[in-house]
């Protein structure tokens, strides 16, 4: 669970079976344990209604399959969270009214789909959220825009413009993404060694 003294860092809870007719789960790999952890309690037929977009990475291939043993209506899985997100995104298009979403995993697949989700006007109440697993970070370097994804270490190497950034605790729900701003701006060749920061 990642800490709670940054401030602009969604809360997160558990998964819990909601009344309704129409589910759609989102998970990646450490999300599938968190699924199949809720669907223990929830009722006979709960999965009828379902959709499962399933991110697994290099995830044990018997999550995938202890997955489709809940017998959703549809399951998808996807290579990476941006292969699945076009698929999510007409998922969401398309939904009915009382559509209850469920993201459970890390915190950047949890953030684009959240983010996805309340751009197609669904409402913050239907959507549930869990975390699991590591705390790696979504990052937007505040120079060129672009994002580096899993970051680990402080400070980064911004995947798109090559500036060494020091990762802010600064969390912003509208990109899904933390702040990157660059650590050496005075002098490029002060290059402090990369540490194992965000597991």
């Amino acid at each position: 669970m990642p800490p709670q003294s940054i401030i602009s860092r969604p809360v997160y809870g558990m998964l819990s079976p909601q009344p309704g007719r129409e589910h759609l789960f989102v998970a990646d790999a450490q999300g599938a344990e968190a699924i199949l952890d809720m669907a223990a309690a929830a009722p006979d037929g709960f999965f009828a209604g379902a959709q499962i977009v399933y991110i697994p990475r290099d995830a044990d291939p018997s999550l995938a399959e202890r997955l489709k043993a809940l017998s959703p209506a549809m399951f998808y899985e996807g290579p990476s969270v941006a292969a699945a997100m076009p698929r999510l995104r007409q998922t969401l298009a398309t939904a009915r009214m009382g559509l209850r979403v469920y993201l459970a995993g890390t915190e950047g697949l949890i953030g684009q789909a959240m983010q996805a989700a309340l751009e197609a006007g669904i409402d913050h109440s239907s959507i549930q959220t869990e975390h699991r697993g590591s705390l790696a970070r979504r990052v937007q370097c505040v120079h060129c825009k672009g994002i580096t994804e899993d970051v680990t270490t402080q400070p980064v190497t911004c995947a798109h413009c090559g500036l060494l950034l020091f990762v802010r605790d600064h969390y912003s729900r509208r990109i899904a993404a933390f702040q990157g701003v660059c650590i050496n701006a005075e002098d490029p060749s002060e290059i402090p060694p990369a540490e194992e920061a965000f597991r």
